[in-house]
């Protein structure tokens, strides 16, 4: 590998890419100030031709966003987050109300 300031040129590529993806948080954060993404800061990681924004110590336990851009993937993250905060749907809890009325 051909080296550049001492760093191979690969590294030198991910090293931008990841200041480049960070621009691109910063940017979507100052578009959208009260968004989870903005309050959180979830990190951003580009695996498989993909960006994933997650907050927690995995995909499987944590909350994820996963977009074809930076933007993308944080707005999927947003939308998770905000989809944890919702209480179920009104129907759903009527019905288990009801059922254990219904029980007694």
């Amino acid at each position: 590998m051909k080296k550049n300031n001492g760093l191979r040129s690969n590294k030198g590529q991910a090293l931008d890419s990841t200041m480049v993806a960070m621009e691109r948080m910063e940017l979507y954060c100052k578009a959208h100030p009260g968004s989870p993404s903005a309050a959180r800061r979830p990190q951003l990681f580009f695996r498989s031709h993909l960006w994933i924004a997650l907050l927690g110590p995995s995909v499987e336990k944590g909350i994820v966003g996963i977009g074809q851009t930076v933007e993308a993937a944080l707005r999927a993250f947003d939308a998770q987050y905000l989809a944890g905060l919702r209480p179920p749907a009104h129907g759903l809890r009527r019905g288990l109300y009801d059922s254990r009325l219904n029980a007694a």
